[in-house]
């Protein structure tokens, strides 16, 4: 039975691949052109896994989506971290002297800015997805229009690649998860874990618990706050850990349970940096 996933964007896209990746070509996609309809298809059972990006190295954490995870009790069951290639792709036999527009998401096109300096004739659009725009142009016909957007995308909707690698900053990465509404059963290959907790608003009440995870050999690789809503000045912390030895994990979540007003485990799977 085919694994029905709901991503974030179009078929072609960066989460596409991240669930081919984890998954394989046979699965079932649901494209959602929002991460709240991503969730959505989870909660009424549309989906049983969903892909969502949660931090880039260049424009750092996608905070709503920690909100969506915590709110709508998630579990994060698998992670990826992949490098981000913008590639310019239009109908076969273009070259980029023909090319009068490139369309594409905001974001795209902005990690892109420094290469079309070189172009001032083409006219950047603005658009909603970057695999999206590379469908409409395989479909349409469209010529003299170009798109910016994975090379997964020209191989599926058989687009040439007039430019490779545009943009700007060559070492860019996103960390995607793997979520889905109930908690898997934990295996031996488990070695990172995302909780959140709140404190008691206090001197030295976060250091407290930063010191029980350096004790309990706890590596943190990520520290996150968001504000508590409808209370004041009080934040809850999102932390990603690994660990060697399970029972290293183990004793630190006894301990913060008992030190934390509130203490939730977000999910405990296999860590994804090579």
């Amino acid at each position: 039975m085919k694994k029905v996933i709901a991503i974030q964007g179009a078929e072609g896209s960066n989460h596409h691949k991240v669930a081919r990746d984890f998954y394989g070509a046979s699965i079932d996609l649901i494209e959602c052109m929002s991460f709240d309809t991503l969730v959505d298809n989870l909660l009424d059972a549309t989906a049983s896994l969903g892909v969502m990006a949660i931090e880039n190295t260049i424009a750092g954490s996608i905070i709503p989506n920690y909100a969506l995870i915590d709110k709508n009790n998630l579990h994060i069951t698998g992670e990826e971290y992949l490098n981000i290639h913008h590639h310019l792709m239009a109908l076969e036999g273009q070259k980029i002297e023909d090319i009068k527009e490139v369309w594409s998401h905001p974001m795209a096109l902005l990690q892109c800015k420094e290469f079309f300096k070189k172009y001032p004739q083409i006219k950047l659009v603005e658009d909603v997805d970057t695999a999206e725009v590379a469908k409409r142009i395989s479909k349409e016909n469209l010529v003299g229009i170009a798109a910016i957007a994975p090379k997964i995308a020209a191989e599926i909707f058989n687009l040439e690649v007039i430019e490779d690698e545009i943009q700007t900053i060559k070492d860019n990465a996103t960390r995607f998860v793997i979520v889905q509404t109930t908690a898997p059963e934990i295996n031996e290959k488990v070695n990172k874990a995302s909780l959140k907790f709140q404190l008691d608003h206090k001197r030295g009440s976060l250091a407290a618990i930063l010191n029980v995870l350096s004790d309990c050999k706890m590596n943190l690789t990520k520290i996150q706050s968001l504000p508590v809503i409808e209370s004041p000045w009080k934040y809850s912390f999102f932390v990603d850990v690994t660990f060697d030895a399970y029972k290293d994990y183990e004793k630190a979540k006894a301990i913060i349970e008992i030190m934390a007003e509130e203490f939730k485990i977000l999910g405990t799977y296999k860590n994804g940096r090579k």
